[in-house]
């Protein structure tokens, strides 16, 4: 009975590393996360006001606020899903310079600067993909099918712009799998074939944050899954094919 419950101790060796990595770098994260929330508290009025005008409130939508302080504690968040954006940026530039040291190159701040340029592309497509198509379909969708039931659609202002955020968080977070991806093999925490041995825990585990950073309804949880699986496939064969070619040139 124990046998089938043994972790393989190469699996256990990743995620120690994984955990002293973030332990050795958890007072930036920290104070990332807490300039994060002091850039983002002021500006979060802003960002509501935003989103109240756009396009997205559906038809006999009303948005309303139901305690005093609702108003309040949208902000926080609003504050800390910032500081959560900045504590997982800083981590991928530090794989990328740890990525620059593993291969000896001689100019590691190259990486750096080319995983940054690739972290916001990526992220700016992220935002795209949930503002553009996510969003609008799923807030659609959930306001007729409430309307269908006979059903009078006030949804609060916290869960309103929180369903939004969040969408756009988990996009923007998961997005960064094949960067995160290229630089786990780069610099040497792991290898495409423990990737691929491990090919469906990892997307397990994709799913599993998809649930906890998307909203709670199954379509919701396929829809920020999905792209982010297929990028972290797109990653490996990236790697597959950009590794044979130096194998070829050696």
């Amino acid at each position: 009975m124990d046998e089938d419950f043994t972790i393989n101790p190469e699996i256990r060796n990743l995620f120690k590393q994984i955990s002293e990595h973030i332990r050795s770098r958890m007072k930036l994260i920290v104070a990332l996360f807490i300039l994060g929330m002091v850039i983002g508290i002021p500006i979060s009025h802003t960002i509501i006001d935003w989103l109240l005008d756009s396009n997205l409130i559906p038809d006999d939508v009303n948005i309303i606020i139901l305690t005093p302080v609702e108003f309040i504690m949208l902000q926080v968040r609003v504050g800390a899903w910032l500081g959560a954006g900045l504590a997982v940026f800083a981590l991928i530039i530090d794989g990328a310079w740890k990525s620059g040291l593993a291969k000896k190159s001689p100019t590691p701040a190259l990486n750096v600067v080319v995983s940054i340029i690739i972290s916001i592309c990526l992220a700016t497509i992220g935002i795209i993909y949930s503002w553009n198509l996510l969003t609008p379909m799923l807030l659609d969708y959930l306001a007729s099918d409430a309307q269908a039931a006979g059903l009078s659609t006030e949804w609060r202002l916290s869960s309103f712009v929180g369903f939004i955020v969040s969408l756009c968080l988990a996009c923007v977070i998961g997005f960064q799998a094949p960067l995160i991806t290229i630089i786990s093999i780069k610099s040497g925490a792991t290898d495409r074939q423990t990737l691929l041995f491990y090919r469906k825990h990892i997307w397990f585990i994709t799913f599993v944050l998809g649930a906890a950073f998307s909203p709670p309804d199954p379509l919701s949880l396929f829809l920020v899954s999905l792209p982010i699986i297929l990028l972290f496939e797109a990653a490996l064969l990236w790697d597959k094919i950009t590794g044979e070619n130096k194998d070829v040139v050696a």
